[in-house]
């Protein structure tokens, strides 16, 4: 936040984080010594929100009915037990050595083009597994946008789906390295021939370590 003294017309800049919104702060001009008091406009939620979806690349003024498309929701069909999952991956090489794993475990595989086109589809529908490459649509594999949304789900939703994140900085199977990044498994790109036994192993850990907390909520 800039601000400028009324005295002297110094500009100087606070940290937005150190001015919470909707508060009032008084403060001395560096230069002249002045005292200034200073009103924080209060952020509102909904603003918030904008910038969570304009961070998602969602168009601003975006309506819900109108951003809907049957075909971003194409699990209307699957039967109670039906499994489904969605693949963000770019590389259709990749591509390949996952699709026809989940097709063995019978998941409705979805494919995302890009961030966008896969937040959109976890918008209509929770997915019960996620395999996300770190570099998914992104240079930085700190701002990753699925795995951001992912992070931000209530913890009633996230434990219920399973995220796989292909990397090329992390070993696979490494848990710290799962902890760290909120993912449940690992798989290293150098080791996508094996995916299909990883992924069956993570998926069976992962059945163990919710079965009892599972069992006990269905009761």
């Amino acid at each position: 936040m800039e601000i400028v003294c009324q005295n002297c017309q110094s500009k100087f800049k606070i940290a937005d984080d150190k001015l919470p919104s909707g508060t009032t702060a008084s403060l001395k001009c560096p230069k002249c010594k002045t005292r200034m008091t200073i009103t924080i406009p209060k952020v509102s939620s909904a603003a918030k929100g904008d910038e969570f979806d304009d961070f998602f690349g969602f168009d601003e003024g975006e309506d819900e009915s109108e951003a809907y498309d049957a075909k971003e929701k194409p699990f209307d069909f699957i039967e109670e037990e039906g499994k489904t999952a969605l693949v963000c991956e770019s590389d259709p090489s990749v591509r390949k050595k996952i699709r026809p794993t989940l097709d063995i475990l019978e998941y409705h595989v979805t494919e995302a083009k890009n961030s966008r086109d896969a937040l959109k589809k976890m918008r209509y529908h929770t997915y019960d597994l996620i395999v996300v490459n770190e570099y998914f649509d992104t240079k930085d594999p700190e701002a990753n946008g699925v795995l951001i949304f992912l992070e931000r789900q209530p913890m009633a939703i996230r434990r219920n789906i399973f995220v796989a994140l292909i990397s090329t900085r992390y070993r696979t199977m490494d848990q710290m390295g799962a902890f760290q990044k909120s993912v449940n498994m690992i798989v290293n790109l150098s080791n996508m021939d094996d995916f299909d036994k990883i992924v069956q192993r993570g998926l069976a850990d992962y059945g163990i370590f919710y079965r009892v907390f599972k069992e006990s909520l269905a009761q």
